[in-house]
């Protein structure tokens, strides 16, 4: 089993920055890829970024230049690292995890953190 916590969401103005992070624990030795999800009322979970153990990283079109997906191995922590918000990238933003090697299938969830952002 593998916890995931989430953490650093809040509100922030359009065009500024927001640091969001996921503390991973439990079973994390064999973990490959951890990601980000975003999700907004009415709308299927949406792939914001991810990472695999060796450093490799995906971004949806939408937020490349913007966001930065990082990796602590040593503190067992992903970082979400968001700049130039835009209102549409208000959503609660999920931690994922994965023994496997797709960038879209995760075993293990997060709570959640809001990020919202005001124009």
């Amino acid at each position: 089993q593998v916890q995931l916590v989430e953490s650093g969401g809040g509100l922030v103005q359009a065009g500024g920055s927001l640091r969001i992070s996921c503390a991973a624990s439990g079973s994390i030795f064999s973990i490959n890829a951890m990601g980000w999800y975003r999700q907004v009322p009415g709308k299927e979970r949406e792939l914001v970024a991810a990472t695999t153990s060796e450093g490799s990283t995906n971004y949806v079109d939408s937020v490349k230049g913007r966001f930065t997906i990082s990796r602590d191995n040593a503190k067992n922590t992903v970082y979400l690292q968001m700049n130039s918000l835009k209102p549409e990238d208000t959503a609660v933003y999920y931690c994922a995890a994965t023994y496997g090697s797709s960038w879209y299938s995760y075993e293990y969830w997060g709570q959640g953190t809001q990020v919202t952002v005001s124009s």
